[in-house]
């Protein structure tokens, strides 16, 4: 690693600029495809809501049939190398939507393909992603490189619906699906202008495969953090995940909100997230980053029960509160969660750990929105959303029985290993 880039700001390091610049491109155009990718299955294919339910659940069914596995495999490969070949294969299946559109060639089960296969590749690029950032920046910088990411997944996550339904309103919807290739091939422009080695794959006796998915496993398993870490993710995300399924219903017929209303209120969490991303680094930097990681999901969680008490009147900013507070809180947790991670967690094990991790925390997400339809359709949307947000305050308890609260800073932790 450059010496350069140990003893100044991490924004001074030309090659996380680079890489930074690469998530930039990246995640505008993917938050653009949540918008344009289901419209052209309805305004091009006229696709049915079962359809549309069925593209929208491909998109992210490779976490589950391939996140422990990829794991293992970016191991055995070049962290960078792996983000190139992910991207450039988004470039290519997400660049033929809008060429089978012009040749008339476009049909429903071929956007079912381009969504699983897009979605695997990004399972691997988001693997390597998060194994790549320590070879790049020194242990003292990851905590502000990881909030600078979020910063860029937060804003793209806020802009990109918005940017989404401009272009298809001027362009169509698949010639805007041109524009989520073109972010991910300026994704691979970008990363291969870093002058920083490509280091080698660290996993050099290239572990059998269900021998490495169990080490990743285990490896969470024994560290008493990383469990805490796992179990207060998992029963947060399936909770909100349910919140998810039912906001749109809820906000439009139960409170009974204009779609203008409900689609600005949907924006809010990605305010959450930018100001969780511009926040985190001052945070840690004062209170610690273990300490930060703790107060995110002990200050935020509260806030839920703020959201089932929405009305169409002046209580409509509860909504928008809950989903700023939430977003913002777990901004904070996944900076320092995922710090922690590269912080402890040996090198050649980084991969198969992250994508463990990955596996468990959003492999139940389907569930809590399962959960949250079938609960909704018994006793009604309201009260479903009292019982999850009330689910949601129990994330909290891993931790409380975990070492984090008596930590300050997660460096403690790798004193100790």
């Amino acid at each position: 690693m450059d010496p350069y880039a140990m003893t100044t700001g991490v924004l001074r390091n030309p090659d996380f600029l680079r890489f930074l610049s690469s998530h930039v491109a990246n995640e505008l155009g993917a938050n653009i495809s949540r918008v344009a990718l289901p419209l052209v299955a309805v305004l091009a294919l006229h696709a049915g809501p079962a359809e549309v339910g069925v593209l929208s659940s491909l998109q992210t069914a490779a976490f589950l049939l391939l996140g422990l596995p990829a794991g293992v495999w970016v191991g055995r490969m070049r962290k960078r190398r792996v983000m190139m070949v992910s991207d450039l294969a988004k470039f290519v299946l997400l660049g033929s939507i809008p060429v089978a559109s012009a040749l008339g060639l476009l049909t429903i089960e071929m956007m079912f393909v381009v969504a699983l296969l897009a979605g695997g590749a990004q399972v691997f690029n988001d693997v390597a992603d998060q194994t790549y950032l320590p070879d790049l920046i020194s242990a003292a910088q990851l905590t502000d490189g990881n909030a600078k990411l979020e910063v860029v997944r937060a804003g793209a996550f806020l802009a990109g619906p918005g940017v989404g339904g401009t272009l298809v309103q001027l362009l169509s919807a698949p010639r805007t699906m041109l524009a989520t290739a073109l972010g991910a091939l300026a994704s691979v422009l970008l990363l291969s202008t870093i002058r920083a080695p490509d280091k080698p794959p660290a996993d050099v006796e290239r572990t059998p495969l269900l021998r490495g998915i169990g080490e990743g496993l285990a490896y969470v398993w024994r560290n008493r953090l990383l469990r805490a870490f796992v179990a207060s993710s998992a029963i947060g995300n399936m909770c909100v995940s349910g919140v998810l399924a039912l906001s749109v219903l809820f906000l439009a017929e139960t409170v009974q909100l204009s779609p203008g209303a409900v689609g600005a209120l949907l924006m809010s969490g990605g305010i959450g997230g930018l100001l969780g991303g511009l926040t985190s680094n001052w945070v840690a930097q004062r209170v610690g980053s273990a300490r930060m990681t703790w107060l995110a999901v002990t200050v935020g969680a509260p806030f839920g029960l703020l959201l089932p008490m929405t009305q169409a009147d002046w209580r409509v900013v509860f909504f928008a509160l809950t989903s700023i507070m939430i977003s913002w809180s777990a901004t904070l947790m996944n900076v320092g969660q995922i710090t922690y991670r590269q912080l402890v967690t040996p090198e050649q094990l980084l991969g198969r750990v992250n994508a463990s991790v990955r596996f468990m925390t959003w492999g139940i997400m389907p569930l809590g929105a399962l959960m949250g339809g079938l609960v909704a359709q018994q006793v009604g949307v309201r009260q479903t959303l009292w019982v999850l947000m009330a689910g949601r305050l129990l994330a909290f308890v891993p931790l409380l029985f975990s070492p984090l609260p008596r930590m300050r800073e997660f460096s403690e932790a790798r004193a100790r290993s």
